[in-house]
């Protein structure tokens, strides 16, 4: 079964998965296009939950849409005003912008094959379930309303707070960008459940008219779709705190008990070696991959190419080599379905399956199918059917050129002629270098008895 990193345990530990397991995965905020770091994340929700369905394990996701526009922390109130200029520079309403990214968001996970969630509630067709939850915690203590329409979590109520992150109550300070601490405030770590507002994506509630804090949709969404317990809470590793934390105190102060058994999370991505942001000017989306000519799968391929929780420094060197990959092993894929049927190789199926079951060891994983490629002792129809089996974990569509025509890429003819040459005039290092340049541009040449094949 598989064993994953719990970063509240801090230890690996295994998935006790009986007929179902229920994860949760924080969502987008759809007022902008998603990069392709933030879609790393949800790369790894999609492997635990392929892992898990090979294994016979029924999974039930949930994953929130962010599209309540007051993005601001607890310490500055400008979301609002940008997320509402925004809509009013493009010509539409708060809610068309977020339908807008939402859709471009939908479209770029449908790409990098990540299967949808059964459940994908938006925070603003939702707001009645947070304000149920802030009720739930005021009356049990742990929440309070200001005469201002405010109503803040009471974070001293909450003992265990700070486990997931590490960083406990007494140490934490006031927020660096003010200098004094928010006189409504009883402790200056309590957080907004809730704020006071007029006009846009602003709701009548007992405390007065507003809108919801951050953190509070995906304890109520969660909890409404997924039940009071479950198994699985993923997320990008920058959400570890505050977001996490303070979700984790509001679920389990409503419900009286551990609402989540595992915190997953996925580490950084760089770009060139520096972190994508809008406000560095390091933003790569998958419609620039596309635009390069390059697979959008191979996002998805370089991506397996590294453990989740290892930070990733993504290059265009590295995306080409993950496309040449890719496109190398769907041809051969279809090369081997034309050989005589043989039984999936059940050593390396099983090799592959134990690297995904560790801890998601997806790099290990493709290291074995590497070395089955090369294997001349296992079978072509052997290794058809166990890249096709392992990929329905890997999601790189392996069999998309079965049946397809073969057709050479640009300048490959004039290459594989050039190299006939080579060998006819027993240019042997030529010959090599022709075929290495060939490789380059995905096309594999063998030399046989009667001559050169080639395959793409």
């Amino acid at each position: 079964m598989l064993r994953i990193y719990d970063t509240r345990a801090r230890q690996v530990e295994e998935i006790a998965a009986g007929r179902a397991v229920r994860m949760y995965t924080c969502g987008p905020t759809v007022y902008r296009h998603a990069h392709v770091g933030n879609l790393r994340t949800y790369l790894l929700s999609d492997l635990i939950r392929r892992v898990l369905e090979r294994r016979r394990v029924r999974v039930v996701a949930c994953q929130n849409i962010t599209d309540v526009g007051h993005l601001a922390d607890d310490d500055a109130d400008e979301g609002e005003d940008k997320v509402l200029a925004q809509a009013r520079a493009e010509g539409r309403s708060p809610l068309e912008l977020a339908r807008h990214y939402e859709e471009a968001f939908v479209a770029d996970t449908a790409a990098l094959n990540l299967r949808p969630p059964e459940h994908l509630p938006r925070a603003s067709e939702n707001v009645d379930l947070m304000v149920e939850l802030i009720a739930k915690l005021i009356e049990r203590g742990h929440a309070y309303a200001v005469p201002d329409g405010s109503v803040f979590f009471d974070v001293r109520t909450f003992a265990s707070y700070g486990e997931i992150s590490g960083n406990r109550l007494d140490a934490l300070k006031p927020a660096h960008r003010i200098d004094t601490v928010d006189p409504r405030k009883r402790f200056h770590a309590d957080w907004a459940l809730w704020k006071p507002g007029e006009g846009e994506l602003t709701w009548e509630t007992p405390w007065g008219r507003g809108f919801p804090g951050w953190h509070v949709e995906c304890s109520a969404m969660s909890l409404r779709f997924l039940g009071p317990r479950f198994e699985i809470h993923t997320a990008g590793i920058d959400l570890r705190f505050p977001h996490h934390e303070d979700e984790r105190a509001q679920s389990n102060a409503a419900t009286g008990h551990e609402v989540v058994d595992h915190w997953v999370h996925g580490e950084h991505l760089l770009f060139d070696g520096q972190k994508m942001a809008k406000s560095t000017g390091n933003v790569v989306l998958l419609s620039d991959v596309v635009s390069a000519g390059l697979d959008p799968l191979a996002v998805r391929m370089a991506f397996l190419e590294h453990r989740y929780r290892q930070q990733l420094n993504l290059t265009w060197d590295t995306l080409k080599a993950a496309d040449r990959t890719v496109r190398r092993w769907r041809s051969r894929v279809a090369e081997w379905a034309e050989s005589v049927s043989a039984p999936l190789s059940r050593e390396y199926a099983d090799r592959a399956e134990s690297a995904f079951d560790d801890d998601l060891d997806t790099p290990a994983a493709l290291r074995v199918l590497r070395e089955l490629e090369r294997d001349e002792s296992v079978a072509p129809g052997a290794k058809f059917e166990t890249f096709l089996h392992l990929d329905q974990v890997l999601g790189l569509d392996l069999s998309t050129d079965i049946g397809k025509p073969r057709v050479l890429p640009p300048g490959a003819a004039e290459l594989l002629e050039a190299r006939e040459r080579a060998r006819a005039s027993k240019d042997w290092t030529g010959s090599d270098r022709l075929r290495d340049e060939l490789a380059e541009l995905g096309v594999r040449v063998s030399d046989t008895p009667e001559g050169q094949t080639w395959t793409v």
